[in-house]
């Protein structure tokens, strides 16, 4: 073991597609589609566009971070870069809790979908696992954890292999279904029968988002790449292009392919008549041979995400451990197989852990997909940051109308996790401020060799009022609140938070950006003084 490895560039741009798409096709399709019709009928479509219209905007603005400054888990390391240790301490925290519990949440999904033809895996009565379930939900994190221990290109030609298997079956399951395409559905209670809200909520508490949230594992291996200048940019605006495409059309094909008579009493308990959408949607159709398809993919497609965020989750605790805020054996890269070890071991040891309390797939969506879209949501205040404080970094990608979208991309992310509701928001928000205020009390310990313990909290005061505003909205709002605040009241007043913590958080930023290199091979910026700037 040493600490003086370095990430080998071994992944091409097939690779990184192949990671962004495997990443956002798990078990997100498999359970998604009857709950987003429950919840917002036929305008479940435009939750699905919505969303991807989301992830492709902070998609781009990702693009110009991964292409400017590729490093391994660039996702918490840009903040620190941008605005010091503090802010990178926060969402560190909050981006490794949400990744390692997203392999547990895989790999609960293909356990439920194992049931279906080997029962003793689930509780009777309950989407739990029985000692037998649990143990094959270990078994599938051993093969993850062994599959990243040895070298970067043993997992990336497993995921292809994992992947093309998952773009297969959904594509002969959207072909099948709409074979049984029935238009009177749409007309069924209306297109939305509960309006926009109904749309909103499909897109955070519905899955949607959850599904779409796979763009991330991409810039986490950035350090890997092979022209990660030209690559990255590439692979992500493809990702989003595909995932999006694919998910309408199976969301078109589920509620056009529901026998028309299921409907006579609404959208609404939809979900519990399909709480495995499309193998249940195949049983009722007699389609046998395509549930066998079906079940074979729910099994493999959450694995090869869960396999995904199994690489992409050490990447993001090696980001995390290189801010200065997490143990330095964590920043340890194996010489030989170019291989954080010692965090891939804490991933296993987490993702372990959150199989524990047996958690169900639709409990854990909510606050992993707030999480995750938060941790998103930062890269447009890094961005426009580094327009301020580094403004000789090199841009082979540029973002034309940062302007525009940087405060667009930060204002829908907000709406995505307002919608999330009250219980998700107070407890992942609460939390951060709870982790802030540790930070505080620990004063003598924190780095403060590069940036000075006031200029952290100046840089980071933003993000503290950002989110008490949230919570205060939250709970007056209508998605879990008291309901003082009503539509769209309760919108509007969540678009001016995020506006004044948008422009605040961008000037706030650091007076120069600090930004290391020792992980990666080419210069960041054209003058070579200026790759590490301290206060």
């Amino acid at each position: 073991m040493s600490s003086k490895g370095k990430f080998k560039k071994q992944l091409s741009l097939s690779d990184l597609t192949f990671i962004g798409f495997g990443a956002i096709f798990g078990s997100g399709w498999l359970f998604s589609a009857s709950h987003v019709s429950a919840l917002a009928g036929p305008g479940g479509i435009l939750s699905w566009i919505i969303g991807g219209i989301a992830i492709l905007l902070l998609g781009l603005v990702y693009c110009e971070l991964g292409a400017a400054i590729p490093r391994a888990g660039g996702i918490v390391r840009y903040p620190v870069y941008s605005h010091g240790p503090l802010i990178g301490y926060l969402i560190g925290s909050i981006t490794v809790i949400a990744y390692s519990s997203l392999i547990a949440i895989e790999v609960e999904a293909g356990r439920q979908y194992a049931a279906a033809w080997f029962p003793s895996l689930t509780k009777v009565g309950s989407s739990s696992p029985t000692i037998t379930g649990w143990l094959f939900q270990f078994a599938l994190l051993c093969i993850f954890f062994l599959l990243n221990y040895w070298s970067v290109k043993t997992f990336a030609k497993s995921n292809m292999i994992i992947t093309i298997f998952k773009f297969l079956v959904p594509t002969l399951t959207i072909f099948v279904l709409l074979t049984h395409f029935k238009s009177a559905n749409f007309s069924v209670a209306g297109f939305a029968p509960s309006g926009f809200q109904g749309i909103q909520g499909a897109i955070s508490i519905g899955g949607v988002i959850f599904a779409y949230l796979g763009l991330t594992p991409i810039v986490a291996v950035a350090s890997e790449a092979k022209n990660p200048q030209r690559t990255i940019p590439i692979a992500l605006i493809l990702s989003v292009v595909l995932s999006t495409i694919v998910y309408v059309l199976l969301q078109v094909a589920f509620l056009g392919s529901i026998p028309t008579d299921m409907l006579k009493n609404g959208w609404s308990g939809i979900d519990k008549a399909f709480s495995l959408p499309f193998k249940d949607i195949a049983t009722v159709l007699g389609l046998w041979w395509l549930g066998v398809f079906i079940v074979s993919d729910a099994i493999i497609s959450p694995s090869g995400t869960a396999n995904i965020y199994m690489s992409t989750t050490p990447r993001t605790i090696y980001g995390w451990a290189r801010g200065g805020t997490l143990f330095k054996i964590f920043t340890k890269v194996d010489e030989k197989s170019g291989i954080p070890r010692p965090a891939v071991w804490l991933s296993f040891v987490l993702s372990i852990f959150w199989t524990l309390p047996f958690p169900s797939w639709d409990t854990l969506i909510s606050v992993v997909s707030a999480a995750l879209v938060f941790s998103y949501a930062i890269a447009p205040i890094c961005a426009g940051a580094f327009r301020n404080n580094a403004p000789d970094l090199k841009r082979p990608f540029y973002l034309k109308g940062m302007s525009i979208l940087g405060p667009l991309s930060f204002i829908i992310a907000s709406l995505i996790v307002y919608w999330s509701g009250w219980s998700t928001i107070s407890w992942l928000f609460g939390s951060q401020i709870l982790m802030f205020v540790v930070y505080l009390f620990f004063k003598k310990w924190v780095p403060t060799n590069l940036v000075s313990f006031a200029q952290q909290i100046k840089s980071s005061l933003w993000l503290i009022f950002y989110y008490a505003c949230m919570m205060v909205v939250s709970g007056l709002g209508v998605f879990g609140g008291n309901g003082t605040l009503q539509q769209p009241w309760d919108l509007i007043i969540t678009v001016i938070i995020s506006l004044v913590a948008y422009y605040w958080g961008t000037t706030a930023c650091l007076p120069k950006a600090i930004i290391d290199d020792d992980d990666i091979e080419s210069d960041t910026f054209d003058t070579p003084s200026q790759k590490s700037v301290g206060l």
